[in-house]
């Protein structure tokens, strides 16, 4: 399961309050151990979802490109190839 940059943003703040409340030395240091895990993994999570944007983009850019329009599709059928279209 992959997680999101939102739940790990909340997570590594939730951590990085705990370390600076906490009394006990190891509670500190473990939880700021943990902020620290959390936020490398919501740097990831972000590479993630940006490189999934851009991603998406491109599909939606290369949908457009392939998709044609029916003037485009009557000029490929002309029964005069040769020839120039009379509304250019």
């Amino acid at each position: 399961m992959e997680l999101s940059s939102t739940l790990c943003r909340v997570q590594e703040a939730y951590q990085q309050d705990r370390a600076a409340k906490a009394v006990l030395e190891n509670v500190r240091t473990v939880a700021g151990k943990a902020a620290k895990a959390w936020g490398l993994e919501a740097l990831a999570a972000e590479r993630r979802e940006a490189r999934r944007e851009r991603t998406r983009v491109i599909a939606e850019m290369a949908a457009l490109q392939k998709h044609r329009f029916p003037e485009e599709e009557d000029r490929l059928f002309s029964e005069n190839p040769d020839r120039g279209f009379g509304n250019t």
